[in-house]
């Protein structure tokens, strides 16, 4: 079965590179949220394997909404997306559940390890 995957980020352009990225390596993409309500929402709606979500949105700081996440999809793995800069925020995403990041911008081969390791190491 395919991993689901729900991809947050306020940039539309990022939105639409990752999903590109994970729909070709056989992920299933089941969801693109632009802010941290939309994230709680979809998690909750569509229980993704794991989220990449970005630190900072415009309604939410990705620790909020990762916290939030807890909630609405607590078996769900959460992959941040950060600008270089942002470690310590990131640092406390980690010790908020996060089991990675991915700093922007970001190379295929590298976001395609992140996840798939966080996924427990295998493609989808």
């Amino acid at each position: 079965m395919n991993k689901r995957i729900l991809i947050v980020d306020d940039s539309f352009y990022m939105r639409t590179m990752l999903k590109n990225m994970l729909t070709d390596a056989g992920y299933e993409v089941v969801g693109e949220a632009a802010n941290g309500q939309q994230a709680l929402e979809m998690a909750a709606a569509t229980k993704p394997d794991l989220i990449t979500l970005d630190v900072i949105l415009p309604d939410n700081t990705g620790l909020d909404v990762l916290r939030g996440l807890r909630k609405e999809a607590p078996d769900a793995k959460v992959v941040m997306c950060s600008a270089v800069g942002q470690e310590v925020i990131v640092n406390e995403a980690i010790e908020n559940g996060a089991l990675a990041y991915i700093v922007k911008p970001f190379s295929e081969e590298r976001v395609l390890e992140i996840v798939g390791s966080a996924l427990g190491g295998n493609a989808a």
